[in-house]
């Protein structure tokens, strides 16, 4: 089977503190009248898998490409499943929950749950918004414990403000929460354990508050950050650790960049549009607001039709 760059149909998902983001800005056809806080771009979790809607793989999902394909996309002789990406498009239309994701010692101390290390990458913002990222200094456990009970949690968590074109990182173990208005590419490990410890006091669809997990988060925290990279960055390589890497790319009309074959790579695009060629596959474009991955054997040229920013994620 030829080798050629691979495209996925988005995984929408519902949220209360979403909007209609993902549609008006990358023009996704997301279903009517819904706010879509996530649509996943590139996932391979038990429950939600990305399946591929372009080229001889079209309708079958990442994982079974994989199987299939093996080494010509992961690059990897090695490669044990799931694939260690997950990638998404946030829209914040609200504010989202105050929460923490705990990383391996965690779950295997705790018996459940899997590690999630993240990045939050500012497509757009709205005047005034912020993150909350990682506690004040000297906060301790016995003092966030007691700031949940009243209500108070936020005040210890710092407060930024955040620019368009910021790569934010937040290694598993940073209490963090998106603030309102937002647009934000998110790229992580392959997991969605999520522990809330506070929700800003609002209710569901249902009228009912939202579960919060609060004792799993206090185990889950780093209340000793003094080790933790909560770098910023904006230009070059804006993550590396062992997880992931995230590059950031700005590419002008009529520019081209030659694909080489050896890694594979994801890229996220995020404004501009053009197109891949090979001598050996079908030509497949590309507009802002895809996720196409590029397997590992395969070469060509990528041709950029407008000005184009984006991000080539590897693993």
């Amino acid at each position: 089977m030829e080798i050629y760059p691979i495209k996925f149909r988005p995984i929408f998902k519902q949220r209360i503190w979403g909007g209609r983001a993902v549609s008006a800005v990358f023009g996704k056809t997301t279903p009517p009248g819904v706010k879509i806080g996530e649509s996943w771009e590139l996932a391979d979790l038990p429950e939600d898998k990305s399946v591929i809607v372009n080229g001889p793989l079209a309708g079958q999902d990442i994982a079974s490409a994989i199987d299939k394909l093996g080494p010509a996309i992961t690059g990897k002789s090695d490669y044990t499943p799931p694939l260690g990406l997950l990638i998404k498009i946030l829209d914040a239309s609200d504010v989202l929950s105050v929460q923490v994701h705990p990383d391996a010692r965690t779950c295997l101390r705790m018996g459940k749950g899997d590690p999630k290390t993240e990045c939050w990458y500012i497509i757009d913002a709205k005047p005034g918004a912020c993150i909350y990222k990682g506690l004040k200094g000297g906060t301790t456990k016995e003092q966030f414990a007691a700031a949940i009970a009243d209500g108070t949690c936020a005040e210890l968590i710092e407060k930024i403000a955040v620019k368009i074109g910021e790569c934010h990182y937040l290694p598993s173990g940073t209490v963090h929460a998106i603030g309102a208005g937002l647009l934000i590419a998110e790229i992580q490990q392959p997991s969605d354990t999520t522990y809330r410890v506070f929700d800003w006091n609002r209710v569901g669809d249902d009228g009912k508050p939202r579960q919060l997990h609060i004792d799993e988060a206090l185990e889950s925290i780093h209340f000793d950050p003094s080790f933790d990279d909560l770098s910023v960055k904006s230009v070059g390589r804006l993550v590396d650790t062992e997880y992931f890497k995230v590059d950031k790319g700005h590419m002008l009309k009529g520019d081209e960049i030659l694909v080489s074959a050896g890694i594979m790579k994801v890229i996220v695009v995020l404004s501009g549009c053009g197109k891949i060629e090979s001598q050996t596959a079908k030509t497949v474009e590309f507009t802002k607001g895809d996720t196409v991955l590029l397997p590992a054997e395969y070469e060509g040229v990528v041709l950029f039709e407008e000005d184009c920013q984006y991000l080539t994620v590897t693993i």
